[in-house]
């Protein structure tokens, strides 16, 4: 039966399985072929197997990663591809969340829970299916001992130094270790000797016999076991020796039946040691296959992990949930929400070649989401006073405003105006510029949602520092109206009731690096830290805000009415005591400066 996911259904919105196999008919079979959106080649590969019946018609994916930090964006599209493809397949799929927990010096159970909070926060669940490779650490020494009786695994006593030495290069064939002969009955006894922690780290590994000439140096023998003194965040100290990723992970997904391996094109060259090891082992209850796609890389930031940490670390940022990561919990904490990062990923697309994103891309779907789900506010973040002198000044009314002109059912809301009003310090020139619109001396603008006024005199204090304007409104121009044969007011501004305005902090977020791609800026031997933009938070301590936002809840998203879109911080909000982040501004500045 063709399983349709909806937007209902599906976090990754209305997405249709097109394949000969799915024939049931419906109304949206009966688009024409050139309406008919064409799969990636990831998912023509998986409908294909469904078709020709491997596996059952099962899909099993997995997303597997190391705990050794905290997820970034380019995280999300492998989230997106893996759990997407399995949503798309129900009900005869699942996709699984398996840490790749095989390095206990890095990993923390700190970077779990963020983990599979992250995940969550997408829209993706992995039910019962959630594993870690931790679960299989004595299958894995009983598939080394199996490779290790076929002849096919040996304890080597090199030390790393010794063994880069004899790997060779990409050019030259390696040379075997001279302990690559070791008789079966010895490399058993040394393995379990290594297992009962008779060695100190470093002193000796298990590596796979496999072919020293080999083109491929991830084939020249590589280590499949290290010793590690060092305690696991599940397992405690009951383990010394630790099985290397590119053992644990391909053996892991055999364990769980894994049908479709999928990860990023860095590992094309590991295939060959994922499939000889699949292959080599008995007793594995699946033989799955990798397939790679191109990694997500996105400019004007960084998204190594190791470089990640460095940030942190040296507190170049106020921890991985800083608004100015690139971390998952850095843009949840910045305002993005999940729905607009799933249709960045699904925008990217799933191809072979690598390519850079620009960030621009990211932050026009998030202006896109917010665009249609936030409400209008009014703030004033730079405030510069209006005095409207033909306004009586025990005057207060309220004006009924739309909360989102993209969405009906969003209402409307009151708006106090009265008297005095402050705006946007930029939004007057004392000499204006060709073709200014706003405030200056003799200038006609309108208030938005109000009316008209007139600039009439500008108050200034000794230095010279414009701090009032003096105005008069025109009562006939309420609500948008222009009395006929009355020139057109080409400007509005927002504003906010001075009387009623309440003061809180905004973070004025911006991208953490200054130029567009750091390493390539930092070179070999440059540092990447160097290139951190100094304005990239600017705190506004004193922004002027009207009413309604003073009862923001943590997390609630508004548009800043010409200034950008904000959230209530969901850490630093208290009740009645509100502070905003900027989570994008309502244009790509950036892409202004480009052109």
């Amino acid at each position: 039966m063709r399983h349709c996911a909806t937007a209902d259904n599906n976090p990754l919105g209305a997405f249709h399985i097109r394949h000969p196999r799915y024939t049931q008919p419906s109304a949206f079979d009966m688009t024409t072929a050139a309406e008919t959106p064409r799969l990636d080649f990831i998912r023509e590969i998986v409908a294909n197997d469904v078709l020709a019946g491997k596996n059952g018609g099962m899909v099993v994916t997995r997303f597997p990663p190391e705990p050794n930090g905290y997820l970034h964006i380019g995280h999300a599209k492998s989230i997106c591809l893996n759990f997407g493809i399995a949503q798309e397949h129900t009900p005869h799929s699942r996709c699984h969340l398996r840490f790749d927990d095989t390095n206990p010096t890095k990993e923390e159970t700190e970077y779990v829970d963020s983990i599979m909070e992250d995940v969550k926060w997408l829209g993706f669940d992995w039910g019962t299916h959630l594993f870690y490779a931790s679960d299989y650490f004595e299958k894995f020494c009983n598939f080394a001992e199996q490779l290790i009786n076929k002849g096919l695994a040996f304890v080597c006593d090199l030390n790393a130094e010794q063994m880069r030495a004899h790997r060779g290069t990409l050019t030259e064939p390696g040379r075997n270790s001279p302990f690559r002969e070791r008789g079966i009955a010895e490399n058993l006894d040394l393995f379990r000797r290594m297992k009962a922690g008779e060695f100190k780290d470093g002193e000796c590994t298990l590596r796979a016999k496999i072919d020293m000439t080999h083109t491929n140096v991830n084939m020249r023998d590589p280590v499949i076991y290290r010793i590690l003194h060092a305690d696991h965040h599940r397992t405690g100290s009951t383990w010394c020796i630790y099985p290397m990723y590119d053992y644990a992970h391909p053996l892991s997904d055999a364990i769980e039946g894994i049908t479709h391996s999928i990860c990023t094109l860095e590992f094309e060259d590991h295939r060959p040691l994922y499939d000889w090891l699949v292959n080599h082992i008995d007793g594995l209850p699946s033989r799955p296959i990798q397939r790679e796609f191109s990694r997500l890389n996105l400019n004007w930031t960084v998204m190594s992990k190791r470089k990640l940490l460095r940030l942190v670390k040296e507190n170049h940022v106020s921890g991985w949930d800083d608004p100015r990561m690139p971390t998952l919990s850095g843009l949840r904490r910045r305002g993005y929400t999940p729905a607009s990062i799933r249709a960045f990923c699904k925008g990217v697309g799933v191809t072979k070649f690598n390519a850079q994103t620009d960030m621009g891309v990211l932050e026009n779907a998030v202006r896109e989401d917010l665009n249609k789900t936030v409400e209008r506010r009014m703030a004033v973040l730079r405030p510069l006073k209006l005095v409207i002198e033909n306004y009586p000044e025990d005057r207060t009314e309220e004006i009924e405003v739309v909360n989102n002109p993209e969405n009906p059912a969003a209402g409307t809301r009151k708006l106090p105006l009265c008297r005095e009003v402050f705006i946007e310090r930029n939004d007057f020139a004392d000499v204006p510029p060709k073709d200014w619109r706003r405030f200056t001396l003799g200038a006609e603008v309108r208030l938005t949602n109000a009316f008209c006024v007139i600039c009439t005199d500008v108050i200034k204090d000794a230095t010279g520092t414009v701090i009032e304007l003096r105005c008069s409104y025109d009562e006939t121009t309420r609500h948008g109206k222009n009395p006929e044969g009355r020139a057109k007011v080409k400007a509005a501004v927002h504003w906010v009731s001075a009387r009623h305005a309440v003061s809180a902090p905004v973070r004025m977020y911006d991208r953490l690096f200054s130029v567009d791609n750091p390493d390539a800026a930092a070179g070999d031997d440059g540092d990447f830290t160097n290139f951190i933009n100094p304005t990239s938070l600017e705190i506004i301590e004193d922004a002027k805000l009207e009413t309604s936002l003073v009862g923001a809840d943590p997390g609630q998203r508004f548009q800043f009415i010409r200034i950008g879109y904000f959230i209530a911080d969901a850490m630093d909000t208290q009740p009645g005591k509100p502070v905003f982040n900027r989570v994008v501004t309502m244009k790509d500045g950036y892409a202004k400066q480009k052109q």
